[in-house]
């Protein structure tokens, strides 16, 4: 008799919607010995203010313009910009149709969240996160009406072993010319799924009022599933943090509002931001307090990709985009053992060993009580 499939035990493959691929879950594979690289820990004992760093208040850049004296947050132009302002030079012909070459303009800028230098997003105050969060929405908002912008890319690479470069609190966004084709094949799944609303069995959960928003499905069918099985890690009034069905990475969490469907920073509420604050603070203390120290991962956010115009009506029903927000956390084991995404992976397709639910219970169980400000009993 064959042995009872248990996605605990038994290899397996999950879709992912959002992305059209697979991922191979061989959660076996955690029982594995680890005699690999390690990782240096974090620094966790930063000044309050480096005199070195071209992040802090008043100190020169590296391009050499001085930063102002800020008190909250700042943005500047990214001295050393992947992409630069319009126009773009017009490409010559493609030697060969494999050979394309299409211009791409846009801006870079270096959000900073924070003049001090030692503190990260869980570390922020609640009144630090809302400014944070105010930010976002609206450099999305000035970049995205900008014209010629096509897409507003904001993301976090937070540690070094996920390329940050500096220490000091600070994130990106790059505005491009072009839908970028990560964002831009999530909408073409999202407009795929919304155009056929019967796709799911007429008895699954819907989202709310009944959207046909994939995204808005699949959340409403997340939080269907009792705490102790799912995927959920934390929930307020009215943001989600779960590892998603499909994860790739061990520790991957999807944000997302759920109670309805929200396409951009800009449609947020003043009550729906300030529980976003909430739940970006209650997600990344949970990180930090997973393996005990500065968690690192790359986050990035993904709404619809431009605002609408000034004085054009938005109507958030009409648009397939549901804004949520990606954290890719490469740590597996421990603080100093990571996740790499090579052979079978770069080759084939993405693979992973923890299950998305186990990484889901391991999350949950943590304090939201930073370990930093815990009392020393409890933190140990």
């Amino acid at each position: 008799m064959a042995e009872q499939f248990d996605p605990a035990t038994h290899p397996h493959r999950r879709f992912n919607p959002l992305t059209g691929e697979h991922v191979l879950v061989s959660p076996h594979r955690t029982k594995r010995p680890w005699l690999g690289q390690t990782e240096p820990p974090q620094p966790t004992d930063l000044p309050t203010y480096d005199p070195a760093c071209y992040l802090c208040p008043g100190n020169a850049r590296a391009g050499g313009e001085r930063n102002p004296a800020y008190a909250q947050t700042m943005v500047f132009t990214n001295d050393f910009a992947a992409v630069l302002p319009p126009p773009a030079p017009t490409a010559p012909p493609a030697p060969h149709p494999l050979l394309t070459t299409r211009p791409v303009d846009g801006q870079c800028d270096v959000l900073v969240f924070h003049p001090r230098h030692d503190v990260t997003l869980p570390r922020l105050a609640h009144a630090d996160m809302l400014t944070v969060v105010a930010e976002w929405a609206r450099v999305y908002a000035a970049r995205g009406r900008q014209p010629g912008v096509a897409h507003v890319q904001i993301f976090e690479n937070k540690g070094a072993m996920m390329g940050c470069s500096n220490p000091h609190p600070h994130g990106q966004v790059w505005s491009l010319s072009e839908v970028p084709t990560i964002p831009a094949t999530e909408l073409a799944n999202l407009a795929r799924y919304a155009a056929a609303p019967t796709a799911a069995p007429s008895d699954a959960p819907r989202g709310p009022k009944g959207c046909p928003c994939l995204l808005c499905e699949y959340v409403h069918f997340e939080r269907s599933v009792p705490a102790n099985e799912g995927r959920i890690v934390v929930q307020n009034e009215h943001w989600v943090a779960l590892v998603p069905w499909w994860a790739t990475w061990p520790f991957e969490i999807l944000l997302l509002p759920y109670h309805r469907h929200i396409p951009s920073l800009l449609h947020l509420t003043d009550k729906e931001n300030d529980s976003f604050a909430r739940i970006l603070s209650a997600m990344t203390k949970r990180y930090d307090n997973l393996f005990q120290c500065s968690f690192a991962y790359s986050m990035g956010i993904h709404q619809r990709p431009v605002p609408a115009p000034d004085g054009v009506q938005d109507d958030d029903d009409d648009d397939v985009a549901h804004l949520h927000l990606h954290f890719f956390p490469p740590l597996l084991r421990s603080a100093t053992v990571r996740k790499f995404l090579v052979g079978f992976e770069l080759m084939a397709e993405a693979q992973r060993d923890l299950t998305p639910e186990q990484a889901a219970q391991r999350l949950r169980a943590c304090s939201e009580v930073h370990y930093l400000d815990a009392p020393a009993e409890v933190a140990a």
